[in-house]
Parts: C-alpha cells; structure tokens; sequence
C-alpha cells in the first residue's frame, strides 16, 4: 500500500513554474478574479533570480540603461511593483529577502493557492485540451490531481508542454529555416550553457583557499576575453561570473546533473586561479557562497501559433496582439563556454528598437487551452536570446495571466483569442492599466473618467503641463533622436573597451519612431513654485467616483534590481524610494461646491497606487490631488491620473 496520500483540486488557471514568469502570470490572473494554482518544484521562487542561484534580472534597459524624460525602457506592471519593494525593503540586498518578497506577493493573493516543492509531472488530455495535471510533492508524499481551464507553462524546461504533447524546438535553427541573417548555414542541437555563481567578501586577515582535487586548473590565456576583478560592473571579485559557462553542447535537461559537477569544478578553478595563481591582491578574500543549482539559460521551446524570429526584432514587427515588449540585444553565447577561449563568451547584437512580444507566441499551436510563458516560448534560437532574460519573461508573464483572467471571464479559449479583436483589445487596455507598457497602445478605457476632464495644475514646466497626465502613455519611450541601424559587430567588444579605457559608447533601444509618440508623458510642477504643488480635474457634469489610480514616476531610465554586484548596483537608487517619486500627498472632492477630504498618503515609494473608496461618491465636480512632498526631486511629477465609477 502506497504511503502517497492523493488529492483532487480544481481552479481556473494552473501556472506551472515559479520563476519570475510564473510568479507574474499567477498574481496578474489571481488579481483579476480568476482561481489560480501556482506549482513549483523549488522551495523558493524566483527561479534564476532566486537565493538558489542569485543572477540579477535585467531586461530591456539592456547594457546602457535609459535617458531622463527621453528613454525609459524599464518594465512596469509587476516587475516594477516587485523591484521598488526590493529597493526599499532589501537595501542589504539579501538573496533570502528576495524569496521571501515574492512568496508575500504570492501570500497576499486570495484567489492564489501557492504549492511549492511540487512537480508537475503528467498531464491528461481530452482531445485537443488538457484536462487535468498530475503534480507530486515528495517531501509531504502527496500527490495531486489538478483540474483546470487553463494551463500556462512558465516551467522554462517545459515540462507540462512536453507532456501535454506541445512540438518543441532545440538548438539552433539553420539559416534557411526562418531567413535568419545572423544563423548558422545548418542548424544544431546545441543551446546556451548553464552557469553556477559565486560570492566572496573580504575579510580583516588573510584566508588562504586549497583547491579540491577535481578543480579545472586554468592559464592566463583561458582569462583573455574572460574579464575579472574589474570595478564598476558585474566582474569584481565579490560575485561572478556569468561567463562561467558550460554544458550547452549536451542535453540540459537530461545531463542537468553532469552539468551541475563539471561547473562546479570549472567555478572553483576559476576562483583558485584568482586566489593562487591571478597575482591579484585578494589574500584576504574567500568564498562566502557557491551555488549548488545552475542557472540554466535553454533547453525546450515551444512552437507556438507564431515563432518569434530574429526579423521580427531588429525591424520591430507591430503585432496587433502584442502584451509585452523587449529590449535586450541579441546575447548569444558559445554553447562549449569556458570551454572554448579564443571566442568571446558572447556576441550582442544591439537592437536599435524596442519589439512587441505577441500572444501568439504564448499559445500552444496543437493544445486549446496552453499557455506558456519565459524562456520557453515559442522563438527561435535568435529571438530567445533576447527575450529569454527575466525582466522581459516577467512582462511576458503578467501579459499571459492577464489575457488569461480576460478570455475566462469571456469563455474564450487560449486558441481563440488571437481571433478576437474585442477581447485582444481588452487585455491590452488592460494591460495598460496596471501600468505595462505596449509599443504604441495608449490608454483608450471608455470607463476611465479622467479622459474627460478639464485637467488644470497650479504650476508646471514646459512639456510636463497638467495634460500630460491623460496623454494616455506613462513613459518617454523617444530616445535622443539620434537612434539608427543597429552597429553591426560584437557589444561586448565595447564592454571590454570600457573596462579598458574607462569610456562608453553608450547604445540605446527606442520605441520605432511611428510607435514612439514622443512627450514627457507626466506633469512637471515648477521648482520655483516649490511644494505643494496641486493639479485638477474638473468635469462638465458631476461624476460618482469609486476608484482612483496614480501612476509616478520611478525613474524608468535607470537600472534598478537585487544584484550582488558592487559595480552594478552603484548605478541605482538602491536602499530607498527613488527620488522622483511623490512621496505625501492629499487627495480631495469638490462636492455641491465644497471640498472633501479623501485619502492622505504618507511615506509612498511606489509607482502605481490605486485607491478604492469604502463607498462611491456621487455629485463630484472636481478632484484635486495636492503633492505635499517626494522623495528628492524639487518638484512634483504625475504620469497619470485614472478615475473610475
């Protein structure tokens, strides 16, 4: 008789996968009603970015970040939600911080039942639909039956889609598969390596380190295009390396464990070359953490009902289905990693542009009612070497879980929506609303009141007039102007020049210029009017309000995420709300020609805020928003204003 105990469970949405993908898809749908299940087979979430492995998510920021009030390329919705947490509440930077911010999101969610060490490992089909996942958990010896409507793969091994019989794609496709400049004549089964992580930290003596026998022992030469203990990056001695790379000319999954010995091998020896062989000063550091699970960059990818390809991104391909956008250059690496010396450990192709990410690309080509989401979408080799960086299967993520909670609500089906405009049309407003951001989709709500108003404020700046805040964009997305083709060549070879010379060349992805809709997309109040600063709205006739959301700005043109990196970190407003956000402010009604108090806001550090009245207000004539204070700027800045009744 089995000791596994065997229970049913039903919801509307099963997410398999607690990465930040996951973790984003399962809270946009829970928020928006629908009964979801997370599963994940960790005991923490966050996947690459976890405590586990500890690699800092970065996204469409890219190598160069933003421009003030220009180019603001930072993700919003969840991420942003997620990061601004994380800058205030984790200024010690604690991977186990990190875990336990994104198990309270997850906690705090009603509809969102959270099941970790937990394994989907079976799924059964009804035709072309899945009816029910088998997920087992062995540390409790549970076994669980789970019913859904929908299910989203967020695994990035891919593991529900591969039981449910989704066709995948491996390696790297040949040239003439999707006309491809950048791929190789034919095609391969190889992938981008994994990589395990280290930390070290200096200590008031020396610490001598002895190599265990079963080290990769190293030379100079292997170190040539491999750079460490530099400053002002993410290679000095206290976290490294993401170039410790291997395994991507064998099977990740399957010789996931070969995989996870020979790389600690390969990171030890690199950390005994720098200790006993570089000639670095560094008698006084030692390891404070090795990681024991690589972070793996590929291994399944879907074929969905579209495959983003390397074309789609360098010319920016408008998708009318499009529910998350990317930045990041095209970052391929070597699939045999340290392995391979005399080739640089990868090749970034910059992306003039800014790329939509479609729905189609989320949706299983052969399965009704799959989802999928991260690194494991439907994309070329090419395409996921963009897109397949956290921060942008985060948005991808929250795009996914919202068109979920939205096509539940309609009873359409996953494989349905693409052929739905009213419902395409829904999620991406949407989308809008809880602050993401699509290329070229402005806030069009009919129930949004604040497009009505008469918006007035008591002082602004040229280009930042109280209008601005119902522009229907929440961000400059502009860029400098001077943007053009993509620079052909390897970034990194810029990387190494500044690390040499100390000088950038700064390369910045843009909005298209047809999709840029150029602005400072916020009010600007004048410094010299100094604070409070007020702005308006009016409206010709008396509304009943019920919702009001703010949208501030956070400084979307910087870096900004957990890193263990000095240098990286040093480039971020991080330990403490980021300094153009409002920090107090007085929210007011004008009713029958009086003013009434509403809601104080004290100690705000967050992008988005939405207040719920405890009872709507009817007869308002006006609402005013006083800004008492920020958390640095001199002046007041609002992105947006919406009102709903």
């Amino acid at each position: 008789m089995s000791v596994v105990t065997e229970t049913s469970l039903r919801c509307d949405l099963l997410v398999a996968g607690g990465g930040m993908a996951g973790v984003c898809c399962a809270i946009a749908a829970a928020r928006l009603g629908s009964r979801v299940i997370l599963v994940q087979d960790r005991p923490v979430l966050g996947g690459n970015a976890s405590s586990e492995i500890r690699m800092h998510i970065v996204g469409a920021t890219g190598l160069h970040a933003g421009l003030p009030l220009r180019l603001e390329p930072r993700e919003g919705g969840l991420i942003e939600e997620i990061r601004l947490e994380l800058a205030v509440r984790n200024p010690q930077r604690s991977p186990a911080v990190f875990d336990l911010v994104l198990y309270e999101f997850c906690r705090a969610e009603q509809n969102l039942t959270l099941l970790l060490n937990t394994t989907v490992v079976a799924a059964r089909m009804d035709g072309d639909r899945i009816a029910e996942v088998t997920a087992e958990r062995p540390s409790t010896e549970d076994r669980f039956r789970i019913a859904a409507d929908m299910f989203a793969d967020c695994t990035g091994d891919g593991r529900l889609g591969a039981e449910a019989g989704v066709p995948v794609m491996r390696g790297r496709e040949g040239r003439g598969a999707f006309g491809e400049p950048l791929a190789p004549a034919a095609g391969d089964t190889k992938t981008l390596g994994s990589t395990i992580l280290f930390q070290a930290r200096k200590h008031d003596r020396p610490m001598p380190f002895v190599a265990p026998p079963w080290v990769r022992r190293f030379t100079p030469a292997d170190f040539k295009l491999r750079p460490f203990g530099k400053s002002g990056a993410d290679l000095g001695l206290e976290y490294g390396y993401w170039w410790i790379e291997w395994g991507g000319c064998l099977d990740s999954i399957k010789d996931g464990e070969r995989i996870r010995d020979e790389l600690l091998g390969i990171t030890l020896g690199v950390w005994n070359h720098i200790k006993n062989e570089s000639g670095l000063d560094v008698a006084h550091w030692a390891l404070d953490w090795i990681g024991f699970v690589p972070g793996k960059r590929e291994s399944r990818r879907f074929v969905g009902q579209h495959v983003l390809t390397e074309n789609d991104l360098f010319s920016s391909r408008a998708f009318p289905d499009a529910i998350a956008f990317g930045g990041w250059p095209i970052d391929t690496h070597p699939p045999e990693g340290v392995d391979a010396p005399a080739e640089p450990p990868c090749t970034q192709h910059h992306l003039p542009w800014l790329y939509d990410v479609p729905l189609r690309s989320c949706v299983a080509s052969n399965r009704r009612n799959l989802f999928f989401a991260g690194r494991n979408l439907s994309a070329t080799h090419l395409a996921f070497a963009s897109t397949r960086v956290m921060a942008t299967c985060a948005a991808i993520g929250q795009g996914v879980g919202t068109a979920a909670a939205l096509a539940l609500r309609a009873g359409t089906e996953p494989a349905a929506i693409a052929g739905d405009p009213a419902l395409l049309a829904r999620i991406r407003q949407r989308l809008l609303r809880d602050d993401a951001y699509l290329l070229g989709c402005r806030n069009e709500d009919p129930d949004d009141l604040a497009r009505r108003a008469e918006v007035t404020a008591s002082s602004a700046q040229l280009g930042g007039e109280a209008v601005q805040v119902i522009s229907g964009q929440t961000r400059s997305v502009h860029g400098s102007g001077e943007t053009g083709p993509a620079p052909a060549g390897n970034q990194w070879e810029n990387v190494l020049r500044e690390l040499e010379t100390g000088r950038a060349r700064a390369l910045h992805t843009c909005a298209p210029p047809d999709r840029a809709f150029p602005g400072l997309h916020r009010w600007l109040s004048d410094p010299a009017a100094g604070l409070p600063a007020r702005l308006e709205l009016r409206w010709p006739e008396p509304v009943a309000i019920a919702e009001l959301q703010l949208v501030f700005d956070t400084g979307l043109h910087r870096f900004l995420t957990l890193s263990q990196a000095d240098g990286y970190t040093a480039r971020m407003e991080w330990g403490r709300p980021q300094p153009e956000t409002v920090r107090d402010y007085r929210i007011e009604a004008e009713i029958a020609g009086a003013w009434r108090h509403v809601h104080t806001e004290t100690d705000n550090y967050r992008r988005r805020r939405v207040h719920r009245l405890p009872e709507p207000l009817a007869g308002v004539a006006a609402l005013r928003i006083t800004v008492l204070a920020t958390n640095g700027l001199d002046h007041a800045r609002i992105c947006e204003v919406r009102v709903y009744s």
